[in-house]
């Protein structure tokens, strides 16, 4: 599997498994555990998609070493008081049952972002988890917390897919080499991004298909993906991008399609207080 270098040293694979929306009756545990059987080495779970315990599980019973497994949670703000956040570390920890995260982001910039990050630092530094990031921060969202955090972010989990390339928020993160993992890839099922005539042309092209074009495109952008599909040949597929490369020209066309206009937006009013009652992570306990 193809991996990035963080700024942390760490290495991530550069394509991973989503799980959000998923549900939590068997579905995700054995969607992840094909997925790992068939080569995914990095799996993308949240406290808020309500399924830590199934993704903990799949990687368990995989015949996989879960050194070999990197698993990305995160933290609902709901829980980003500082000693909420630092329990909630450990309920992630307990419900993926591991001694380690390998990503732990802050699922959304809203709140007591400061005191959540200070938590997410300290466990850091006891080895809970190896890489720290946020998740959802536009440049104003980013310029408004992160020059006060002790530690850069190694990621910034946000939209990104060829209607939503995300250019001011990548000339701010390049300048200290923090990575964008893209949620949402493939647009969501966007059909009029799926079948663009530049993408479908590449397509034909080289003999693939829509969704193999814009994840390969996203690839050479340095993007870390995680498409989600609980389909067998999907999940395959969506893996077999490194066999062909596409061309400048090629990389230029899609970049032209951008946008700048995603499906969500985080800096729209009233955005925060909607998700602070959005979900309730604690409602089972």
């Amino acid at each position: 599997m193809k991996s990035f270098k963080l700024n942390d040293g760490n290495e991530i694979p550069a394509i991973g498994f989503g799980t959000f929306e998923i549900p939590a009756d068997g579905t995700t545990y054995e969607t992840v555990k094909k997925a790992l059987d068939f080569g995914i080495r990095h799996v993308d779970t949240a406290a808020a998609y309500f399924n830590e315990e199934e993704v903990g599980s799949a990687v368990k019973d995989s015949d996989v070493d879960r050194e070999d497994v990197w698993i990305t949670s995160k933290m609902w703000l709901q829980d980003y008081a500082y000693e909420d956040a630092k329990k909630a570390i450990d309920t992630s920890l307990e419900k993926l049952q591991t001694d380690y995260m390998d990503l732990y982001l802050l699922h959304q910039p809203y709140g007591k972002v400061d005191e959540a990050w200070k938590a997410l630092e300290e466990a850091k530094d006891e080895g809970k988890i190896k890489s720290i990031g946020v998740s959802n921060m536009t440049p104003k969202l980013w310029m408004k917390w992160v020059p006060d955090f002790d530690t850069l972010p190694s990621v910034n989990q946000v939209e990104f897919n060829p209607y939503i390339q995300q250019k001011e928020l990548r000339e701010i993160l390049d300048k200290d080499d923090v990575k964008i993992q893209a949620w949402g890839p493939l647009g969501r099922g966007n059909n009029s991004l799926l079948t663009d005539d530049i993408i479908t042309g590449l397509a034909e092209k080289y003999e693939k298909d829509a969704g193999q074009i814009i994840l390969r495109f996203e690839n050479q952008e340095g993007i870390i993906v995680f498409p989600k599909s609980t389909k067998d040949e999907r999940i395959k597929s969506n893996m077999d991008i490194f066999d062909f490369e596409l061309t400048e020209d090629e990389i230029s066309q899609i970049r032209a399609l951008d946008t700048g206009r995603g499906s969500h937006d985080p800096d729209a009013p009233g955005v925060g207080e909607m998700l602070m009652n959005a979900f309730d992570v604690h409602a089972n306990d």
